[in-house]
């Protein structure tokens, strides 16, 4: 059954007779003028029967988010790309993150971090990328990620990372959900960039909050 955020008005009988369900009118009624059609749409194919329609479904919201303007289309569009759970959705949503648009980033942001499961492979792939903002967005999303490797995971980026814009994002993280674990990596850090103020200032707090 399609996600229902609270306070969201669940599709009327009217919306989903709108266009049949098949594979096909979901995909016209994803274009259709009205955002309500657009909306149960985008809802509904969070119900993909197999990989080919998974991945018919994800190339077609991916192709239609960008141009989409209501923000309640786009919200249920999002969920439905991390749910649909296909390599493309996720690698899709993660180009997301290198658009200028910031209101886009912001709710891709937010879609990945309500999905742990689904999207800590690209997760992994962000904090690797080669455009430190785009590390950085990866960061972001770890703030309230809720999975068991995260602390590991910033460990690690702090402990070869060169960008000092990267390696404050991460140590802010690791301030709030860091443990005594992370203390050598951030004592290296500390080493590593003696110059850099508000990075020292950044990682005595994480080792205060992070002592025994």
């Amino acid at each position: 059954m399609p996600l229902i955020k609270p306070g969201q008005t669940p599709p009327s009988d009217e919306e989903k007779r709108r266009w049949p369900r098949d594979a096909d009118g979901l995909l016209r009624a994803l274009d259709d003028s009205t955002p309500s059609a657009r909306r149960c749409s985008a809802r509904d194919m969070a119900n993909a029967e197999n990989d080919a329609q998974r991945a018919l479904f994800a190339a077609a919201l991916l192709a239609r988010l960008r141009s989409e303007h209501e923000v309640s289309v786009r919200e249920v569009m999002l969920t439905t790309l991390v749910r649909l759970g296909d390599i493309a959705a996720l690698s899709g949503l993660a180009d997301c993150l290198r658009t200028d648009d910031t209101t886009l980033r912001n709710e891709v942001i937010e879609a990945m971090r309500e999905a742990p499961a689904e999207t800590a492979p690209i997760i992994l792939e962000l904090l690797g990328d080669a455009e430190p903002s785009l590390r950085v967005f990866a960061v972001n999303i770890l703030e309230s990620f809720r999975h068991p490797d995260v602390e590991h995971w910033l460990i690690d980026l702090i402990s070869h990372e060169a960008n000092v814009n990267v390696c404050a994002s991460a140590v802010d993280v690791l301030c709030l959900t860091g443990s005594t674990a992370s203390r050598p990596a951030l004592l290296a850090l500390r080493q590593r960039f003696p110059e850099e103020p508000f990075l020292q200032f950044a990682i005595d707090l994480a080792l205060k909050r992070t002592a025994d």
